[in-house]
């Protein structure tokens, strides 16, 4: 519940909006995992199982059972890069399951498919922020008004370390201006 007005903090109408922009940043980092493991789908299906979410899809037990399979991806492709590419798109399929309450932990997964796909375009790139800094960019200017609305209502996240740190801390400060 939202304590200023009693209503609930997210309802399945605002994590559309959530789940069509986490599908739109993990997909620019696919291919950094299809490049490593062409035959493997479940990044992929993850990306699509968010879009028919945010396409008023409902949420069922296989939209989770999709994104467990994408994070098993992650652990499977043994590429760091590619990893948290199927990190982000595991990351858009629970965004479906972001609870309706206002923790660091919640913001996490609203911000995890953007900052997972900036860190693995700046790990290809050879570990330099740079790359990964212009996707956040990229991702905060494409973000929908409902996003910055439902971040803004969050409290900020616990600071990270390293680079993906960084990353999940510029988003969260852009989103929140």
């Amino acid at each position: 519940m939202d304590p200023d007005t009693d209503a609930p903090l997210l309802t399945i109408e605002d994590l559309r909006p959530i789940a069509r922009w986490a599908a739109d940043c993990a997909e620019r980092a696919l291919p950094i995992f299809t490049a490593k493991a062409p035959d493997d789908t479940r990044p992929c299906d993850a990306i699509s199982a968010s879009r028919a979410f945010a396409d008023s899809g409902i949420r069922t037990a296989a939209l989770r059972t999709i994104a467990w399979a994408a994070h098993a991806a992650a652990r499977d492709v043994g590429d760091p890069a590619a990893a948290a590419a199927a990190r982000a798109a595991s990351a858009a399929a629970a965004a479906a399951y972001t609870h309706p309450i206002a923790t660091r932990h919640q913001l996490n997964h609203i911000l995890g498919p953007a900052a997972y796909a900036a860190h693995a375009i700046a790990l290809r790139a050879g570990d330099t922020t740079g790359p990964g800094e212009a996707e956040i960019r990229r991702a905060i200017a494409q973000s929908p008004p409902e996003v910055r609305q439902i971040v803004q209502r969050m409290p900020g996240r616990a600071p990270g370390k390293g680079q993906l740190g960084g990353l999940f801390l510029q988003l969260e400060m852009g989103l929140r201006r």
